[in-house]
């Protein structure tokens, strides 16, 4: 405990291009561009293939396979590939680990809405987009914000590895204090990862209260 107070209570950690500010700002920038592209990808492709029922399959083997990649090796071999210097080889691994969450989830969501539902949606004339975004969406929306924050959670706390590339972020806590034996400061980084994790699930869980219905917040908590 004397360790983090040494991190936290010393003014220098505060300010300056190495402070706390900063480099949350980082981690931050990294973690939701990551997240931002990912959604971008897997939503409308989870949308698609659970509507359809097309590649529904195929996306669940690509996503097994993704979430096997070591996301150290697959920065590596980024780096080999396009060199240091661009946010390039710290994006790609973390959207690689963030779009296989969101797509099973988004797609899983779709498949699993009650039949019902999609008969009646058709049965008022409802065709298509209208049956997906008006009808279907609502239902799988718990299931979607599941993906979201999980892959959210996993790339704030794999963003560290940014640090190996020369980047900032929290990382540079972790990966510095590490490399020059100064562990208060590699603990108070792994610390700051770790409450950003959980203010990240809080905030998820916050978003679930006010997007979801009431109603089908009550059939998933069955």
């Amino acid at each position: 405990m004397n360790w983090l107070a040494d991190f936290f209570a010393d003014p220098a950690n505060w300010s300056g291009p190495d402070g706390i500010p900063l480099r949350l700002a980082e981690h931050l920038e990294f973690a939701g561009l990551a997240l931002l592209v990912a959604a971008a990808v897997a939503v409308p492709l989870g949308l698609w293939t659970g509507h359809t029922g097309r590649g529904a399959a195929a996306v669940t083997l690509a996503a097994g396979a993704a979430r096997a990649l070591p996301t150290l090796g697959l920065l590596v071999l980024v780096v080999l590939l396009t060199g240091v210097g661009t946010l390039a080889p710290v994006l790609i691994p973390l959207v690689a680990l963030a779009v296989p969450p969101i797509l099973v989830n988004t797609c899983e969501g779709i498949r699993g809405a009650d039949p019902d539902l999609r008969d009646a949606a058709y049965g008022m004339g409802l065709r298509g987009r209208q049956v997906l975004f008006g009808a279907l969406v609502p239902v799988a929306l718990p299931l979607v914000l599941l993906g979201l924050r999980t892959a959210a959670i996993q790339v704030v706390a794999t963003a560290t590895v940014a640090a190996y590339v020369g980047l900032g972020g929290l990382g540079r806590y972790v990966i510095d204090g590490l490399a020059t034996q100064d562990y208060p400061r590699a603990i108070g980084g792994a610390v700051l990862v770790a409450g950003l994790a959980l203010a990240v699930q809080g905030l998820f869980a916050l978003l679930s209260r006010v997007a979801v219905s009431p109603g089908v917040s009550r059939r998933h908590a069955r």
